[in-house]
């Protein structure tokens, strides 16, 4: 309908005395989450629907659907983005491996040193992200589209019940909580502890009755889960891996707009990338302090320590390379990104200090 129309249709109405209803937006997008309001992945959408809708002038409607009431693991998840009953779905890579098992190269430890450039390997059109989304795309039949990698909670870091932990040999023996992909389990072992996989909403009275000692998990997670009541009162600050957040679209959905609107929601998903970058560092602070309060242990290992760790993680590597379908091409697409994010970092730092 020609917006002069619109207008005139409205004005009549008006002037009519009856009630006029607001217009439809010509687009739905049903996006969801399987968090809660105080998480990351809420805090990006929030940002992506206030964007979307602004920017598309009421063209496009995001609805949002926090928990579980649209489906209730990866694998459901997925299905449900790629038949179209879902638009937009958040997945981690653990929860996303069964599908593409490729995606848990971003559980690889050790590769991203800090924040700057693991945001510089993720960003839009970097080597890394083109071919991850390449992958998706071919894997799905073209059904499932990638569209930006977000954060989720920060860095995964060893935490556990027993003792301060410096050095791999300190972890020989614990028994570490992991999700049912293989290479989480594979980093466990390399290090010398045991993985057990448990289910997320089990894992407070898991560390309660020792059925597991430790975790990899962000200082986030740990402390909105109230982890530290549960005994959980150790943390390594070892960074082993960015907690990515893998935001996925239906590609028929996405398809069917005009290209104005594709273009808001490509910015919407930056836009949203942007918030769930910020969101862990500033809350992570608070969350930090709350656990030293509560007379958490926090250790920060020293550069030789870091270093026995990356070596004591090394057969992970191989491990991907030769058992994951595509992990050597999606492995040397994150260490070639991973390269050059770290020479674009030097000569900009160069440059500022100049």
């Amino acid at each position: 309908m020609r917006k002069g129309t619109l207008v005139s249709l409205l004005a009549a109405g008006i002037l009519a005395g009856l009630p006029v209803a607001a217009a439809a937006a010509d687009f739905a997008i049903r996006a969801t989450a399987n968090s809660n309001e105080n998480d990351e992945d809420y805090d990006g959408l929030i940002v992506f629907k206030n964007y979307v809708e602004q920017a598309s002038n009421g063209a496009i409607e995001v609805e949002l659907f926090i928990g579980t009431q649209l489906c209730s693991n990866g694998s459901e998840c997925l299905a449900g983005v790629a038949d179209g009953n879902i638009d937009v779905v958040i997945q981690t890579s653990g929860g996303t491996a069964n599908i593409f098992p490729f995606v848990q190269v971003l559980d690889l430890p050790y590769l991203m040193a800090d924040d700057r450039v693991a945001e510089t390997v993720l960003r839009s059109g970097s080597t890394f992200v083109s071919t991850l989304q390449a992958m998706v795309a071919e894997t799905s039949g073209g059904a499932v589209r990638l569209m930006t990698i977000g954060n989720t909670g920060g860095w995964r870091n060893f935490a556990n019940t027993q003792r301060r932990v410096q050095t791999p040999d300190d972890l020989e023996g614990l028994k570490i909580r992991t999700v049912v992909a293989d290479l989480p389990q594979e980093l466990v072992r390399a290090v010398g502890a045991s993985p057990t996989p448990i289910p997320w909403p089990e894992l407070f009275t898991s560390f309660q009755t020792g059925v597991v000692e430790g975790s990899k998990n962000g200082i986030t997670d740990i402390m909105g889960m109230k982890f530290p009541d549960a005994g959980l009162q150790y943390i390594t600050l070892d960074g082993h891996a960015y907690m990515g957040a893998l935001w996925f679209m239906n590609n028929e959905k996405f398809q069917s707009m005009p290209v104005e609107l594709r273009r808001v929601v490509v910015d919407g998903f930056y836009a949203l990338q942007q918030a769930t970058f910020a969101s862990p560092k500033r809350k992570s602070i608070d969350a930090y302090r709350e656990f030293a309060a509560g007379g958490g242990d926090i250790y920060v290992p020293t550069p030789d320590e870091k270093a026995a760790f990356r070596e004591a993680a090394q057969p992970v590597y191989e491990w991907f390379k030769g058992n994951v379908d595509g992990g050597g091409e999606v492995f040397d697409a994150l260490t070639t990104a991973v390269a050059e994010a770290e020479a674009e970092i030097t000569r900009q730092r160069a440059a500022d200090l100049n």
